[in-house]
């Protein structure tokens, strides 16, 4: 059973840092693709940042320069290092894997989630 497990987050003044884990079990991700998202108060879960197999890295206009995507193969784990976070990056983030080598900005590109871990940036 294949499993991605999020960890990192919680509460942050505006300006602070965090980084975010995501632990992939019960199959290798090495040769897929893996990607952050975030859902904020009612709105849509919407991309944050994506790498692919070959660390190849695209991010949202939104966070590209503050936050930085990353993955070792080895441990089956992707990370998220946020900082110079806003009030704005408020948000339950969510890790994701394809099972492909490349993936996208669309949520419907993955195939399997984590639970998702809760951001909160106060101002």
């Amino acid at each position: 059973q294949v499993q991605l497990v999020e960890s990192g987050g919680g509460l942050v003044q505006a300006g602070g840092s965090l980084r975010l884990s995501c632990t992939a079990s019960g199959r290798t991700f090495s040769r897929s693709a893996m990607g952050w998202f975030r859902q904020g108060p009612g709105k849509e879960r919407e991309f944050v940042a994506r790498i692919s197999w070959s660390g190849s890295t695209t991010y949202a206009d939104s966070v590209k320069g503050r936050f930085t995507i990353s993955r070792d193969n080895a441990m089956n784990t992707a990370y998220l290092q946020m900082n110079s976070l806003k009030p704005e990056d408020t948000a339950v983030y969510y890790c994701a894997a394809a099972r492909w080598p490349t993936a996208g900005r669309i949520p419907n590109e993955y195939d399997y989630w984590g639970q998702g871990t809760q951001v909160t940036v106060s101002s």
